[in-house]
This record gives C-alpha cells, structure tokens and sequence, in this order.
C-alpha cells in the first residue's frame, strides 16, 4: 500500500525518523490505515485537551515528534480497538525494521490513545 496525498499532507514537518517509520509501515501493512493528524499548533492543541482527546499541552505533536493515525477500512476511518491492536503489531515491526524507537498511546496506563505514535522524550528530547 502507499499514502494518499492528504495522508502524504498531513506528514509534513515530522520528524524524518517518524516518517521513516510511517513509510515503512505502509509498505509493509495489510490493513490500510491513514494519518490523522502530524503538526499541531499550540491553538489546535489546546482545542484537543478541551475537548478530552489530550491531557497535555506539551504534545510531541507541538514539534513533529508525533503524529495520529487510524485504520481506514471500507473507505472510512475506523475506531474499534481490535484494529488499533492490529495496527500496533505492523508499526512496532516497522519501526524495528528501520531502528528507531518508538511509543504507542495504546501502551499508556492511564490515557489510551490508540491513534497516537510517538518518538521517545529521552531519546528525542
């Protein structure tokens, strides 16, 4: 699979280790899935803690070392968990594949975020 040209878009400025990483999980996936969201402003960021889909606003997304995405199925973004899980697998193995760390929302103890994938503070602060 490759990236459509919103999902390409919505890439810009990320960290090029992120989007290493999110080329290879392209490539490598059998279930398609786009990117969400990659640069936020501090605006947007504050509209997302608001509105309870972040608890932060020091965001990775702040500085291009996080970016959101989700299973895109039947044409449409999917939120069911079981997909987020599946998803995990592919990046996980994709970020191995090109070795560079990372973490997943889904891993947090207390705010899952299953679109979240993130570069690691101590290794990029």
């Amino acid at each position: 699979m490759i990236f459509g040209a919103r999902s390409i878009s919505r890439m810009a400025g990320l960290h090029p280790d992120l989007k290493k990483v999110m080329d290879q999980a392209i490539l490598a996936t059998d279930l398609d899935f786009t990117v969400l969201e990659g640069v936020r402003t501090l605006e947007r960021q504050k509209q997302m803690v608001e509105s309870g889909a972040s608890t932060t606003l020091n965001s990775r997304h702040l500085d291009g070392h996080a970016v959101d995405i989700a299973p895109f199925v039947g044409g449409e973004v999917r939120w069911d968990w079981p997909l987020y899980y599946k998803l995990a697998v592919i990046v996980k193995a994709a970020a191995k594949t090109v070795n560079v760390p990372i973490e997943w929302g889904g891993d947090w103890k207390t705010f899952k975020d299953g679109p979240h994938w993130q570069l690691p503070w101590a290794k990029y602060p």
